[in-house]
């Protein structure tokens, strides 16, 4: 069964409203990334995820909930175990790189998703495709090096770079994942179950790494979820209504956003390195997505 919208006669509002929406979750990006700063990756997901499961579970339950089957309620728990993995490492690693840096880093998600189509769908390979991943390849070695030869270069540089990279290649296996879940769940249940399973994961150790939320940064955990949970539906309904051919070069607006936001709350600047390889990484990409648009799915949607 299928929860997909009937589609647009033009594409224009949903490119409009999916636009929107990577801004939203850029926003979110940088405000994850200074909560991160301040009480650390842990506290910050783990607070974030029990919100939007109460907001979601809210959402859920006000409608006409079915009870989910076994094989749904698997493959949720084994998505959020991968999104756990991801989101841990990708803000870990976002707040120990310059925003626009971390954003193009994430960007070669696509590529590997499908290589990995082909190990667990079975799916063909195509010449496009190995060209767009060397692209992409060119693209990371580009702003890798560019990250390693800066003269503010550390060892956190170092290990936020590696971070970031894990966490696009285990976002290339959930979209995967995704593939199938769209078929089997709508977009509210999905949220609501991973963000159930991710609060479960997340508290397990709590008793070892929880620490009270600060009065003054409630609002802003809160601030932080309703931009997510917004950037999700948006896109959801935004990829509802329009072929994905057309959403997907919304997704590298994100660099853009990325830019304005690191600079004007971080004071990042944005090396020539990094524009040229984000431009090799969005260039791969987009060949990639002829090949194989339902692969092309930002990584923001679902962090």
């Amino acid at each position: 069964m299928s929860f997909r919208a009937p589609q647009s006669a033009s594409p224009l509002v949903p490119v409009i409203i999916c636009t929107f929406a990577i801004l939203i979750l850029s926003g979110m990006d940088a405000a994850m990334k200074s909560l991160v700063i301040a009480i650390g990756v842990y506290n910050t997901v783990m607070w974030r995820s029990m919100f939007a499961a109460v907001v979601s579970g809210i959402a859920w339950f006000s409608g006409t909930p079915k009870r989910p089957s076994m094989e749904n309620i698997r493959l949720h728990a084994l998505r959020a175990v991968i999104i756990c993995v991801i989101i841990l490492a990708f803000f870990w690693g976002l707040a120990r790189l310059p925003l626009a840096v971390g954003i193009a880093l994430s960007f070669v998600a696509p590529l590997i998703a499908l290589f990995l189509a082909a190990l667990v769908l079975g799916e063909t390979i195509q010449r496009q495709a190995i060209w767009a991943s060397l692209a992409g390849l060119v693209g990371v070695i580009i702003i890798t090096v560019g990250q390693f030869t800066h003269v503010n270069f550390s060892q956190d540089v170092m290990w936020g770079t590696a971070a970031v990279l894990a966490s696009t290649a285990f976002y290339a296996y959930n979209l995967v994942l995704m593939r199938r879940q769209a078929q089997m769940a709508s977009p509210i249940e999905i949220m609501f179950f991973q963000n159930i399973v991710l609060s479960i994961l997340f508290l397990i150790p709590g008793p070892w790494l929880a620490s009270a939320l600060p009065f003054n940064l409630i609002w802003p955990i809160i601030g932080v979820t309703a931009l997510s949970l917004a950037g999700q539906y948006l896109m959801s309904w935004s990829y509802a209504r329009a072929e994905a051919q057309y959403l997907i070069p919304t997704e590298y607006t994100a660099f853009i956003w990325a830019i304005g936001l690191g600079w004007y709350f971080f004071g990042e600047g944005v090396s020539w390195t990094t524009l040229v390889g984000a431009g090799l990484i969005i260039m791969g990409c987009l060949i990639a997505a002829r090949s194989n648009p339902k692969l092309a799915e930002p990584i923001e949607a679902t962090v």
